[in-house]
């Protein structure tokens, strides 16, 4: 018999299906960034999605011990990277569409908490932001077409 039809042991959960998902979440990154810089700024965009779009958010997770731990997003996060060009053309596609979304410039790397983050994207206009990184979430084929040029991050 073969592990994919072999009945599961005692006590064992039964296999499950995939879990697919009609939504994404997806980071882009700017591919000159520092790595650093890619792991700060993957981090900050999504708690952006997170807060806003309780529905990605999981339920709290517990150990066998019934340790607590913070419920964390119910499906992946793709992580994309892209020259300046391919963040400034995905920047323009998630606002045309509408699409949730958060975005890191390069100012924000001179900053150092929320208010002055907030002040340094609210300084400079909507096309002439120099966007680093954005996260968005959407219908999976939405999601694509502004991710449209940028390749999965190495």
């Amino acid at each position: 018999m073969s592990t994919d039809t072999a009945p599961a042991p005692s006590g064992t959960p039964e296999p499950q299906a995939p879990v697919r998902f009609d939504t994404k979440i997806a980071v882009l990154l700017r591919d000159d960034l520092e790595t650093w810089q890619r792991l700060n700024v993957t981090a900050f965009l999504v708690s952006g999605l997170g807060s806003e779009l309780p529905e990605v958010v999981g339920e709290p997770y517990a150990d066998a011990d019934d340790t607590p731990y913070l419920p964390m997003f119910r499906q992946p996060v793709l992580v994309f990277e892209g020259g300046k060009e391919t963040l400034k053309a995905a920047h323009e596609r998630a606002l045309r569409r509408g699409l949730p979304r958060s975005v890191f410039t390069s100012d924000l790397f001179a900053t150092g908490n929320d208010r002055d983050n907030r002040a340094a994207v609210r300084a400079v206009a909507t096309a002439d932001l120099d966007v680093v990184g954005i996260a968005v979430h959407g219908p999976r084929n939405a999601v694509d077409k502004v991710l449209k040029g940028a390749r999965m991050h190495p």
